[in-house]
């Protein structure tokens, strides 16, 4: 008689909220939302036809029959996972070689890539930076991550990613108490505008579309990269026009604080493009992104 196990994902997702007491905390780990995790475990008291947790406002705490479960069931998904590393390490070694501009290596892709090699550590990640477009890459590639529709070879398999739109960001400290009083172009007059060469029109086109045809700022600094502009703005030099795909992580630490929400950029999404000859790791890549693509839609954005 074959044994019933009970939803993987859901005792993972157990697993995660037990050990920080947190289904918040379990959802920031698994990179889902805390919604995600909250059905997850109701699935599992379900199929387990016990409740797990005490559910307070503020808190969730282990019921006996809850910390019974979660001192095997941790044991259980610790010993799968050393199992797993233990025949990966004999392995050969694989790859996936990803084809990305400067900017979104440094600013979106490299702080989540940690992620994905936790999740497969028998696959290593490749970052290939490039400016050029993929149809003139000089080296080849197993997937590439662009924005928009041209510059691509029509070898390549085409998938819709990232939507995107570009905003208006600034140190803090350059605004102390006063970010609250920000309602118009006008009250930037006095900032310094950040440009990068790579992305030339995006402030031009930005003080078009808000109507401030008479916006004058106190100067402008050109940079080559958009990832030395946003470092440029999070030092104070001024302020960045920015793709929001590209601030997450510098919004959410407060390194940079948006200013005028109101008046959003429209840019083209991302699209990744996979070789006819990728190795079948790439899927494993693919699923990664998806995956972080969805938590990052259900997130809330600042």
């Amino acid at each position: 008689m074959s044994l019933r196990l009970p939803p993987l994902n859901a005792v993972r997702a157990f697993v995660a909220a037990a050990r920080h007491q947190s289904f918040t905390r379990a959802a920031a780990d698994l990179h889902v939302t805390h919604s995600a995790v909250s059905r997850q475990i109701k699935s599992l008291e379900a199929y387990l036809g016990v409740a797990l947790f005490e559910r307070h406002v503020r808190q969730v705490i282990l019921t006996v029959e809850g910390q019974a479960f979660y001192a095997q069931a941790d044991a259980g998904l610790q010993q799968i996972g050393n199992a797993a590393k233990a025949l990966m390490a004999r392995a050969p070694a694989r790859s996936v070689r990803i084809n990305v501009r400067p900017s979104f290596a440094v600013r979106w892709l490299i702080p989540r890539l940690p992620d994905f090699v936790a999740q497969y550590p028998g696959i290593e990640p490749e970052v290939m930076t490039s400016t050029a477009s993929p149809e003139k890459a000089s080296e080849s590639f197993d997937v590439a991550i662009r924005r928009g529709l041209q510059g691509w070879p029509p070898s390549l398999q085409l998938h819709p990613y990232l939507k995107d739109e570009a905003l208006v960001v600034g140190a803090p400290a350059l605004f102390r108490e006063k970010a609250h009083q920000v309602k118009s172009p006008r009250d930037l007059a006095e900032q310094v505008l950040l440009c990068a060469r790579s992305r030339k029109g995006d402030w031009d086109d930005w003080i078009r579309q808000s109507g401030a045809a008479r916006f004058k700022p106190a100067g402008r600094l050109h940079l080559d990269h958009l990832h030395l502009v946003l470092q440029a703005a999070v030092d104070g030099l001024g302020l960045a026009m920015a793709p929001r795909s590209l601030l997450a992580h510098d919004l959410q630490q407060r390194r940079l604080i948006s200013l005028l929400p109101q008046h959003r950029l429209s840019l083209d999404r991302y699209y990744y493009g996979l070789a006819p000859d990728a190795p079948p790791e790439v899927q494993f890549f693919v699923k990664w992104l998806e995956d972080v693509r969805l938590a990052e839609e259900a997130a809330p954005h600042t």
